[in-house]
């Protein structure tokens, strides 16, 4: 008995140190205010005391994710068989130096391996890599950034950490911030980084450049807050449709956000404009995401509607490309299935989110899909081509149902179980095999 108290005290007092750290979905943000009286194992590792003259600092922080998957049918075949799914797991690992608040150097390692996985791509399979390494300068209220890192905007439906899959994605960009009372603006030039087989390999990928400004205002009367954004996209070759070559892309949008007392928006439009080697681009989006939120015994409960229109390419032979590219958007756009990505799409999609108990959530959602134009293909999050559109003049893509659990042990422990269930409609039908896709997951995620 003595000795199981004190292994159990030994724990306690791991986890009370754990409890005043604040962890962010960008590592760079965590916030580490560790009791300095605090002696134990954990807040020797956690936090090393450089200088306390200077200020200086240096912190760690890692996260795994380990994650079963099953498909049955997947990409809508029969014949692509897994009786027993695979294994996905993402560890990364973080040093992050701070002198002051005026300099700060900060590096992550990030390790993406597949188990049973049969011809995993490079997203799935990538042993282990820099992920981010970048330097800080801060003058007063403009902070200088320069490095590997993650770009991360608005409601990631341009750019995003792609969090979803198995490596996040990062950029070698150049990042100027600027953040005082209710304003703050991004300028950055970049270049996205590509995920390769193999270890220390990835590296800057000349072909693909993003170059934006991204600014927000905050507590504005009447919308709450406000995002405007211009943004560039330089490809040395993108395909649509049937169509490839060299793309110089403009993306110009809004976004308003916030609520009016137990209602909440997200209402976001975008305009694109530029050259795809001989054709002008001529591609718009708008997306509305509505939801209540009210109160059960003390527990959340949300019930929303989200609908987006999506442009596609509306006649082949002409001038002009209507496609919308989604630049970078989140991994798991539709789901952690990843089925199917943002261009050329209309989807209604409702949902619903339930506090079950303090822990234990629920969420459930339905979507329904059409392609927004016959003539052009329905593609990847990636913007990769999936079907082309040569097989078929219907639109109806298909139905997915999604449901997950989630359940909280902790802010340092959380435990997801989600499922996907897609109905075929005729486009999938008349251009694949059309078998309805069944798709599972389990998520163990832990956090220091």
């Amino acid at each position: 008995m003595k000795k199981y108290i004190l292994i159990m005290a030994a724990f306690h007092s791991v986890l009370y140190s754990q409890q005043i750290n604040e962890f962010k979905f960008l590592r760079y943000n965590d916030v580490i205010s560790i009791d300095s009286t605090n002696q134990s194992l954990y807040y020797k590792a956690k936090q090393i005391t450089i200088s306390k003259k200077s200020q200086s600092f240096l912190f760690f922080g890692a996260e795994n994710r380990t994650q079963y998957q099953y498909f049955e049918n997947e990409n809508w075949d029969e014949n692509l068989k897994d009786n027993n799914g695979f294994l996905l797991n993402r560890t990364l690992f973080y040093g992050d130096l701070k002198v002051g608040n005026s300099f700060r150097l900060f590096s992550q390692l990030q390790s993406s391996v597949a188990i049973s996985r049969e011809n995993p791509n490079p997203i799935e399979e990538n042993p282990l890599d820099l992920h981010q390494l970048f330097i800080d300068v801060n003058f007063r209220s403009i902070k200088f950034r320069i490095g590997r890192q993650e770009l991360y905007y608005g409601s990631q439906r341009l750019i995003s950490v792609r969090e979803g899959p198995n490596s996040r994605q990062a950029f070698d960009a150049m990042k100027i911030t600027f953040n005082k009372k209710n304003f703050s603006a991004d300028a950055f030039y970049s270049y996205h980084v590509k995920n390769r087989f193999g270890n220390f390999n990835d590296k800057i990928d000349d072909d693909t450049k993003l170059i934006g400004f991204y600014s927000l205002l905050r507590e504005i009367k009447y919308v709450n807050n406000v995002e405007i954004y211009l943004l560039n996209l330089q490809k040395s070759e993108s395909t649509f449709n049937t169509f490839s070559g060299s793309e110089n892309r403009n993306t110009a949008g809004f976004r308003i956000f916030g609520n009016q007392s137990n209602w909440f928006y997200d209402i976001e439009a975008a305009y694109q404009f530029g050259r795809f080697e001989r054709k002008n681009i001529k591609a718009w989006t708008f997306s509305a995401n509505n939801y209540y939120s009210y109160n059960i015994k003390k527990s959340i409960q949300k019930v929303g509607l989200k609908a987006e229109y999506i442009s596609g390419d509306k006649i082949q032979t002409d001038q002009s490309l209507e496609t919308f590219n989604p630049l970078f958007p989140r991994g798991a756009y539709f789901g952690l299935a990843s089925l199917i990505g943002p261009s050329n799409l209309i989807d209604v999609h409702p949902f619903l989110e339930c506090q079950l108990t303090r822990k234990l959530f629920f969420n459930m959602d339905y979507d329904v899909f059409w392609r927004a134009s016959s003539s052009d293909a329905i593609y990847q999050p990636n913007v990769s081509i999936l079907f082309d559109s040569s097989g078929s003049n219907s639109k109806k893509i298909g139905n997915q149902l999604g449901a997950s659990f989630n359940y909280e042990f902790n802010k340092y422990l959380i435990f997801t179980i989600e499922g996907t269930w897609f109905k075929s409609g005729n486009f999938i039908k008349d251009v694949s095999n059309g078998k309805d896709m069944l798709f599972t997951a389990a998520t163990l995620t832990l956090i220091l």
